[in-house]
């Protein structure tokens, strides 16, 4: 009886331990995406484009082959993007056609 006691206690730390963790990371998140809209501001009231990533032209030479997999694989690996970022990145360059070089 104590041990099924003491398992059921444990699950419940571990949950409320869990659930806590969880919380804080989606606040963190959100004051992360924040901050980057705010900086996104900034940068564009300042007229400063960032700059484009080392390795972009591999990702758009991707896309014209239509190996949309591949582009979006080599586009994380160049940016750290997530996967959801990096297909929306991509899809963007089929959208337009996936010029030889960036606009500007």
């Amino acid at each position: 009886m104590n041990t099924l006691f003491l398992a059921l206690a444990l699950v419940a730390v571990a949950g409320w331990i869990t659930s806590t963790l969880n919380l804080k990371v989606r606040a963190l998140e959100d004051k992360a995406d924040r901050l980057e809209r705010r900086l996104g501001l900034v940068l564009e009231h300042f007229g400063i484009e960032e700059p484009e990533p080392a390795g972009m032209d591999e990702v758009r030479a991707l896309v014209r082959e239509g190996r949309t997999v591949s582009a979006i694989k080599v586009y994380r690996q160049i940016t750290g993007a997530g996967l959801a970022e990096a297909k929306r990145a991509v899809d963007a360059l089929e959208a337009v056609g996936a010029p030889a070089a960036a606009q500007g």
